[in-house]
């Protein structure tokens, strides 16, 4: 099931997307769950996937989103948290993943695993750490779809919002509006309806939230009041 017409490259039509973090939903009924973002207006869906390796912390794998795919046509969005990523994506990509989106500090040549990705038939996104610098070619996000700057340390949901990370969020949106690239600018880590005005301002136009929408009383109102 191909959704990637979902992801919108003309920057004049864009409105800021929210991309709930499946992390954070009731996986006993995790049918509903996705049925009830798609209902509140979610955009996409975001998928964790932690190997326990390159963060403390064990989370779902191929199968699992190949499930998701099977109930949903929102835009799957899929965060590769794991060591060695380029051993996984073919099996990602294959699951249902729209997007696979890996961590610099998880590979050497960023462009060579780009390319990789968009061989497979989906879109690339790249993710930097809080604590890694922004030391990215430009020239790159000529090829890239997404970029994630994390606001956390990946790992668990439900941490604080660290602000230190905005300056690598308004470097990116300047290269990305200076040089009439499509990338979308993603941040994810303690997004709620107090920091995501401040992350919007900085420049990012998706916002990945998990506590924030799936523990709230009305995804709906979770959702729009994070879209501002």
């Amino acid at each position: 099931m191909n959704t990637a017409g979902q992801f919108t490259t003309d920057p004049t039509a864009r409105r800021v997307l929210i991309s709930p973090s499946i992390i954070a939903a009731d996986y006993c009924r995790i049918g509903e769950e996705i049925e009830a973002v798609e209902k509140a207006g979610a955009d996409w869906l975001h998928l964790d996937v932690m190997d326990g390796h390159f963060v403390p912390n064990l989370t779902i794998g191929p199968g699992f989103i190949k499930a998701v795919r099977a109930k949903t046509n929102l835009f799957l969005d899929t965060h590769l948290m794991i060591s060695n990523p380029i051993e996984y994506l073919k099996l990602y990509a294959d699951a249902g993943s729209d997007m696979l989106v890996v961590h610099v500090e998880t590979i050497d040549n960023p462009k060579t695993v780009i390319q990789h990705i968009h061989d497979l038939g989906v879109k690339a996104g790249l993710v930097l750490n809080p604590e890694t610098p922004f030391s990215l070619d430009p020239g790159i996000f000529a090829e890239l779809d997404l970029f994630l700057v994390m606001s956390v340390h990946p790992g668990f949901y439900g941490q604080k919002f660290m602000p230190e990370v905005l300056p690598k969020v308004e470097k990116a949106r300047k290269i990305i509006d200076e040089g009439g690239y499509h990338t979308r600018l993603q941040i994810d880590g303690g997004i709620a309806p107090d920091t995501a005005p401040r992350a919007i301002a900085a420049g990012a136009d998706v916002l990945v939230a998990g506590s924030a929408v799936f523990k709230a009383d009305n995804y709906a109102t979770a959702i729009t009041a994070l879209r501002g």
